[in-house]
């Protein structure tokens, strides 16, 4: 599995395309990676969509709910625990509607972007895969 990702940048974010989340998460288990997931299929709004990632990956209570709280969580709180061995992202099925429109999908994509370019800066490797509803 660790063959998986050698075709892919260490620091993009990028669509899930010809990748399964299965092989994925085994990747990030085989490389020691975190692998954080989050359907958001049932997601509407950009409140329902920072709330799901926040749940799915264990965010504090405290989180915000904005693009800079999500920027925040995946970078300098992530940073001040410790040394990381780099993450796997999936962030299945961003919703494609009115209430969650492409300007709303371009700034989440932005946040992810803006992390992997901060661990980038810190050698760590932080790969983003993405797909939409």
């Amino acid at each position: 599995m660790t063959m998986l990702l050698q075709t892919v940048r260490p620091n993009i974010v990028q669509s899930i395309r010809a990748f399964r989340v299965e092989d994925l998460m085994l990747t990030a288990q085989e490389t020691g990676q975190h692998f954080l997931y989050a359907n958001l299929g049932n997601a509407q709004s950009k409140q329902e969509v920072l709330e799901g990632i926040a749940q799915a990956f264990l965010f504090p209570a405290h989180f915000g709910k904005n693009f800079d709280a999500l920027y925040d969580c995946m970078t300098d709180l992530v940073h001040k625990a410790g040394p990381q061995p780099g993450f796997i992202v999936v962030l299945e099925q961003i919703p494609d509607n009115p209430r969650f429109d492409r300007e709303a999908r371009e700034q989440l994509l932005d946040v992810f972007r803006d992390a992997a370019d901060y661990w980038a800066d810190r050698k760590i490797p932080f790969r983003c895969f993405y797909s939409f509803l």
